[in-house]
């Protein structure tokens, strides 16, 4: 198990969901996925109320999940089906790392990444099968925030040895993206009092996030990333790896 690509993919999870194209939005995520207003998930809630919350949230992570791993299964099988050019393709990987870390640190401005292909629906298709349908749109459609940084986790998958471990990146990825969806819809209110704090900060967490995957890249490019890798399984307990 790759164990310093899996924190790096859950803490560019994490960088995600802190975007400025996804936090702001995502009491409106919510009040769509579940048809209650803003208002009325910010207030006192029965238990059966959070629990359809949380049904609702829990779909939405899973169809964005879906479209993530399969994303990361392929660019995986892709590095697997070149493997005679491994060198290069970590070589390729390492650098296209660097560029989306530098563009979301704003050091660059690249056209390309800052379109936007958003699919809306008039209205959410109704239930739980709804949830899972506008979280898999979310994935396909949302590119300007979410895009580079996923572009970058993918880059790293497709330069892993197997694509188990390619997969095991993505499912931390959205681990890193849909845990803290899930805990902030099982409390909007105060995750509303947190964003009316956090709302400064954003262009901040942004450069960190930026300046994490040109480090990661860099580390790629000069293939010092499987060193790391290697020294990191070294230091993990032997009954942590086969659980793993």
């Amino acid at each position: 198990m790759p164990t310093v690509g899996v924190a790096v993919a859950f803490s560019a999870g994490l960088f995600s969901f802190l975007s400025p194209c996804v936090l702001p939005l995502f009491p409106s995520y919510l009040s769509f996925i579940t048809g209650m207003s803003v208002g009325d998930l910010s207030g006192e809630l029965t238990a059966a109320t959070r629990r359809r919350v949380l049904l609702h949230a829990v779909t939405f992570v899973l169809g964005f999940s879906l479209v993530f791993v399969a994303l990361g299964a392929s660019f995986s099988a892709a590095g697997q089906l070149l493997l005679e050019y491994r060198d290069w393709i970590r070589r390729v990987g390492g650098l296209l790392i660097v560029v989306f870390g530098l563009y979301i640190a704003g050091v660059l401005r690249i056209g390309l990444l800052g379109r936007t292909q958003q699919f809306h629906f008039r209205a959410k298709p109704t239930g739980v099968v709804g949830s899972f349908v506008v979280g898999v749109t979310f994935a396909i459609g949302w590119t300007p925030c979410v895009g580079p940084i996923l572009g970058a986790i993918l880059s790293l998958a497709g330069t892993e040895e197997t694509v188990q471990r390619g997969i095991a990146l993505l499912v931390a990825y959205s681990a890193g993206l849909g845990v803290p969806f899930l805990l902030s819809a099982l409390a909007l209110g105060a995750f509303l009092k947190f964003f009316k704090r956090y709302r400064p900060l954003i262009p901040v967490v942004e450069r960190g996030a930026g300046v994490l995957l040109v480090a990661v890249g860099l580390l790629v490019l000069t293939n010092t990333y499987v060193l790391l890798n290697a020294w990191a399984i070294s230091l993990t307990p032997e009954w942590l790896l086969r659980r793993l």
